[in-house]
């Protein structure tokens, strides 16, 4: 009931913000990017490559906006903003003489009309896997709001190999106009129908890309131009982000769902000459659930695990400790299992123990600017953690 009254709340202020500015949208080409994993990734690709077609694009991602060539702050713990902030973005893209934009979506943001009024010519869902269970409730209740943004797009691009195709492919809404991406033979845009390179780690970003190429072919970008453009693209801040790399190396990952876990260790350990550590937690006062399989994913491929804080909120990090442990296999030897509930401890750690050839991955947190104890957003810093951390084993960077 309360989650119905705040869904109308969302939606009156998305109708007068849409008048407000004179329903925005409508002079975009706007491309709607939504998916548990890869959104931010797909997001900047995309944006990548109309730029670098010579195309005036905008784009809004969870890791900032950019209008016209210009950065803006989108807030803390933000994907896709408030529908007052979101449609005073897209007014200055429409005032800069932007033609498209890039949009990253939430399930949450389509669910809860934020998005409403916005005219999207491109709809593409990533994948949907394992998340937000305490808000959808059921994994068909996720795709259903994933698929609204599919619904009111004028091009639906959907991946062929994901779980959720099944329930997807079943629309009828879809018919006209949905356009397929993936490995197999039976996807629209595979890497045997589009040719491409790409200095991007790990068959999750092979994904990425192909949605990507997807909803720039459905755009008309010249295919030449996409391979140029995905050849040079670099992932955004804190996505495989290799911040040090000598003796051993460092690297940060926003990474905080069982596949998204699956994906970037799975890319990671073939390469491996030494040991794995990874350090990470589970956001409090969100999907439980995904805890215990977050650390038996973990546990397939780190060597030693070192669980510690993330925006544990009001809930007790001991607890949200407790509930990662508990999917560890052979958790119960003690051998590779540190618990270290302050996360700058918890990385100077990692950093202190890690040796030649060893990898430390830090997931969760990567490019967000706060922590949440439950008293409200404090300063959080993971690059300006793991500098320190190198400091203290007197290595500058």
């Amino acid at each position: 009931m309360w989650q119905r009254i705040k869904n109308i709340y969302h939606l009156v202020n998305a109708f007068l913000a849409n008048v407000w500015f004179g329903f925005p949208s409508r002079n975009l080409n706007v491309i709607g990017v939504t998916g548990t994993d890869g959104k931010t990734t797909t997001t900047s690709l995309i944006y990548h490559i109309l730029h670098a077609s010579g195309y005036n694009a905008s784009m809004i991602s969870s890791v900032g906006a950019i209008i016209g060539g210009r950065d803006y702050d989108v807030g803390f713990h933000v994907t896709t903003p408030s529908p007052w902030a979101l449609q005073r973005f897209i007014k200055k893209a429409v005032d800069v003489g932007s033609k498209y934009l890039v949009l990253e979506t939430t399930s949450h943001a389509l669910d809860q009309h934020r998005v409403w009024g916005i005219k999207f010519d491109v709809g593409v869902l990533t994948n949907v896997t394992h998340e937000h269970l305490d808000y959808h409730k059921t994994y068909e209740n996720y795709v259903e709001a994933k698929a609204k943004l599919l619904k009111i797009a004028r091009v639906a691009i959907v991946n062929r190999d994901d779980e959720s195709f099944n329930l997807i492919s079943n629309l009828k809404f879809l018919i006209s106009k949905l356009v397929t991406f993936g490995m197999t033979k039976k996807a629209d845009v595979s890497p045997k129908t589009f040719l491409f390179k790409t200095n991007l780690i790990g068959q999750f970003n092979k994904y990425n890309v192909l949605a990507g190429i997807a909803a720039c072919v459905s755009l008309g970008i010249e295919g030449n131009k996409i391979r140029k453009a995905i050849l040079a693209f670099k992932p955004p801040i804190g996505r495989e982000d290799i911040v040090y790399k000598n003796s051993f190396t460092v690297m940060i990952d926003f990474a905080h769902t069982p596949n998204a876990f699956e994906q970037i260790l799975n890319s990671v350990r073939p390469n491996m000459k030494g040991r794995l550590i990874h350090v990470f937690g589970s956001a409090g006062l969100r999907d439980a659930t995904k805890r215990p399989l977050m650390g038996e994913v973990s546990s397939k491929y780190a060597d030693i695990i070192i669980l510690t804080s993330e925006d544990p909120r009001s809930e007790s990090v001991e607890e949200i400790m407790d509930n990662i442990e508990s999917g560890i296999k052979n958790h119960e030897l003690g051998i590779n299992l540190f618990r270290i509930t302050d996360r700058k401890e918890a990385i100077e750690s990692a950093i202190e123990m890690a040796g030649r050839g060893d990898m430390v991955l830090i997931t969760g947190k990567s490019h967000e600017k706060s922590m949440n104890y439950g008293e409200g957003e404090i300063p959080w810093d993971e690059y300006g953690a793991v500098r320190n951390a190198l400091k203290l084993r007197k290595i500058n960077i």
